[in-house]
């Protein structure tokens, strides 16, 4: 990824923007090892093998969201629609999962694209604000997920399916798997590809990109697709978790926690960067915090409570970074 760095010798200012710089980029590792350590000390056997599967299948639909959530934030965007989409996905799947599981997948794949065209063609072609074009799609997306399901739960018996959220290889469940390819597959796109340096400069300033002539509408189109895309499979994980569909409550608030995995992974919210790694490191955070609070018989609504302390605390190390520059 490409990053610009100022440095200022021998100054108070210089020195102060290189340590608020540093928490910013890295103190979502610095968190994990201090999480993971205090999971060693005061919780037994938080690190038997059996949990820490746990934990990695849990946090899978979460860090799909939050990879395509990194790269609409890298483009100065917010995706709120990414809960309707999985929503979307899980209502369409048992309608067409008895032609077949590839036919149910494709089926939900283009419904996830069709929204991630509506939201790019929005914010790109219309000049709506990112913010209020993706409300307009959480709120009718899911309102879309709940007609075509008759708001009703469905069950699941597809075997191919089933087998996605439940067979491991050598002991690695498939979705955690599935999960780190395509981790690395949007590092990757990010960091090697010309797409990810246009996305990387559409988001430092949208307005000197196109005037280098670089494609801004086509990259920001592509953004959301690619984020609808990466909603959509977590959908379908969610549902192959569970064994059935649940329109009705998947996907709710996992914009808030992919927002906050990006953020605290080291992705400022006024675009320019790209941090993948920093973005896997902040779900994997998110879950362990979660996780130990339940071991801990801590109630689950504080868990959105410390979400909501990590976020503000991530966006004040942002500004005071920016300020310190």
């Amino acid at each position: 990824m490409a990053e610009s760095t100022i440095t200022v010798p021998d100054t108070g200012s210089g020195r102060g923007a290189s340590v608020w710089g540093a928490l910013r980029d890295y103190g979502v590792y610095a968190a994990l090892g201090v999480v993971l350590l205090g999971n060693l000390a005061f919780t037994h056997d938080f690190f038997a093998v059996d949990n820490l599967r746990i934990q990695l299948v849990q946090v899978v639909p979460v860090l799909l969201v939050a990879l395509g959530m990194a790269l609409v934030i890298g483009t100065e965007g917010i995706d709120l629609s990414v809960g309707a989409v999985m929503a979307l996905a899980a209502a369409a799947l048992p309608l067409y999962l008895g032609y077949g599981f590839w036919v149910a997948i494709v089926v939900a794949l283009a419904l996830g694209a069709v929204v991630g065209v509506v939201n790019g063609g929005i914010i790109a072609y219309v000049g709506v604000q990112p913010i209020v074009a993706t409300l307009a799609l959480m709120v009718a997306g899911r309102g879309i997920a709940l007609v075509i399901s008759d708001e009703q739960l469905k069950s699941v018996t597809n075997p191919t399916l089933l087998d996605l959220g439940t067979a491991s290889v050598l002991g690695v469940p498939v979705i955690v798997l599935l999960a780190a390819v395509l981790a690395v597959a949007v590092g990757l796109l990010v960091a090697r590809t010309t797409f990810g340096r246009q996305l990387v400069a559409v988001g430092g300033n949208r307005r000197a990109a196109e005037l280098s002539g670089l494609p801004v509408k086509r990259v920001l189109v592509s953004v959301y697709v690619i984020c609808a895309l990466l909603a959509t499979v977590a959908g379908v994980v969610g549902v192959a978790r569970s064994g059935a569909s649940v329109p009705s409550t998947l996907g709710n608030l996992i914009e808030l926690s992919a927002i906050t995995a990006v953020v605290v992974g080291g992705t400022p919210l006024s675009g320019g960067q790209v941090r993948i790694v920093g973005t896997v490191a902040g779900a994997l955070l998110l879950q362990l915090i979660d996780a130990t609070l339940i071991v801990h018989d801590v109630p689950d609504s504080y868990s959105q409570i410390v979400q909501a302390a990590i976020i503000v605390a991530a966006v004040l190390l942002q500004r005071r970074q920016a300020v310190s520059r």
